[in-house]
This record gives C-alpha cells, structure tokens and sequence, in this order.
C-alpha cells in the first residue's frame, strides 16, 4: 500500500468525551447532579428535556451557576456561591463516580474498536474535553482499564485551560502535547459547541451525535454520523459521504482528512 504524502498524513485523532466517548450527560452527569441535589436538601430536579438545555453550558460546575443564577437566585442570598458550587460538585463527582463502578455508563458503539485500530497502527490519540483531569482518568480505568489514561498521548482536561468549550483552548492544549500541528490531526466530538471549539483550534472534525445534539446542524464538519459503529450494529450517516463504509475507522478517517486538507 503507497504510503501517504506527508503533507496529508493523519498522525493523531483527538477525542471528546462526554457524549462522544460514552453517553455520559443524560444518564450520568444528570443523574449524579439529581443525586447531590438530594444529599444538600434541593428540591431541584434537571429532567432529561431541562438537562438538554443545561448541556449548552459546558462545565459542571459553570452549569450549575448558570442555573443557580437563573432559577435559583434566591438560594444564593447569605452564601459563598462559589464555595456552595464547589461542595455542590465534588458531591455529584462522588455519585457520578459511583455510577462508573458499577457499570451504569456504557461505551459508544464503537468506541473501543477504533482506540485499538489506532493505537495498533501508531496513530497517537489524544483527548479533548470540559471534563476535571481527575474525573477524566476515573472514567477511562472504569470504561477502557486500569492502563487507560496512558494510551492517550495528548491530554486536555476542562481544568487545565483558562477557557472552556465553544473556546479551543483544551483542543490547543492537547496539540502542544501531542506536539503536532493542528492540519496532522483530526477530532472527533458529537455538539455544536465542541465542534465549534475544534474548528477553531483549525482542526478538521467528525460529529457522532449524541442523544442532547441530534437534529443539530453542524456547519463544518466533516461528516455526521449516528455513532462510530461496528461492523454488525451499521452507523447511519447523517450527512457526508461514508463511502459505503458500516462504521467508522482508519481507513475512512484517513479519507475525510485527506480530502479535507486538499481543499
């Protein structure tokens, strides 16, 4: 097989994770945010439809502010909102840490196999999200192995960056550690606004929606599909040309960043 120009190479695959990696929001995050609501006396309760709203905040604890601030604010008067959050938080981390172990947040179909196809053939892998560093390696040892958080090369947590998604700084962060230009590389995420945050790190960007960001548009992106597949379970492509492929992998990402670097 004739090897790639150089100039067209994919050497790394950059992912996000919350909806990306594992459908983490409306069954996990939600639900931890539901269970430490409970344990501090709220009777706030974040449905599936409110949630879908919520997610259009990226960060944990920016989202519960926002909430605080627009629906709560009278819960706000006589305390230390920010220390409050921070309590709030740490709380919804532990129950959402207790979901991980007992195995209540699955993988995206597909996940998996295209971690192993790339590692298998050197590309590095790299990730790229709101999520805390530590809250990150719990959920791949818990999802992927006790060895997980050392095959990605290329590590951006949302609290190592200065700004969070629609920003691209955690998608710069994981380039620097990567040490490779942003035209060798390709993301992968399933919102608007991650998506947003790659195109403005330069990064070419595959979309695999999640259940909070079907239906939306996504100007930009390389395709659309309904998740990564396999070879049994057949992704539907949204929008974009799969060509004829059931699932995504190498070969395929190799194609979309191929023609969208020769643009």
């Amino acid at each position: 097989m004739a090897k790639e120009p150089p100039q067209t190479r994919l050497r790394a695959v950059i992912f996000d994770v919350d909806g990306t990696l594992a459908d983490t929001e409306r069954d996990g995050h939600r639900v931890a945010f539901n269970a430490a609501f409970r344990e501090f006396g709220l009777d706030w309760d974040w449905t599936p439809e409110r949630y879908r709203d919520l997610v259009k905040v990226a960060g944990g604890k920016e989202r519960l502010r926002h909430w605080i601030e627009r629906e709560a604010p009278e819960c706000a008067v006589g305390r230390d909102v920010a220390r409050w959050v921070e309590e709030i938080h740490a709380a919804k981390r532990r129950h959402f840490a207790a979901m991980l172990a007992r195995g209540a947040i699955p993988l995206r179909p597909g996940v998996k196999r295209l971690l192993a196809e790339l590692r298998s053939a050197g590309v590095k892998i790299g990730i790229a999200t709101t999520m805390s560093e530590t809250s990150l390696r719990e959920l791949l040892r818990a999802l992927l192995g006790q060895d997980a958080p050392g095959w990605f090369a290329g590590t951006a947590a949302g609290d190592m960056v200065r700004a969070k998604k629609p920003a691209p700084d955690v998608y710069r962060l994981a380039l620097e550690k990567l040490g490779l230009p942003a035209r060798d590389c390709l993301a992968i995420e399933d919102s608007e606004i991650g998506l947003q945050a790659a195109l403005a790190a330069e990064l070419p960007a595959l979309v695999a929606v999640s259940p909070y960001s079907q239906g939306g548009r996504f100007p930009g992106a390389l395709a659309v599909v309904s998740d990564l597949g396999e070879p049994e379970q057949p992704m539907r492509v949204i929008r974009g040309d799969a060509r004829g492929a059931p699932c995504v992998d190498l070969a395929l990402l190799r194609q979309w960043h191929r023609a969208q670097i020769s643009n």
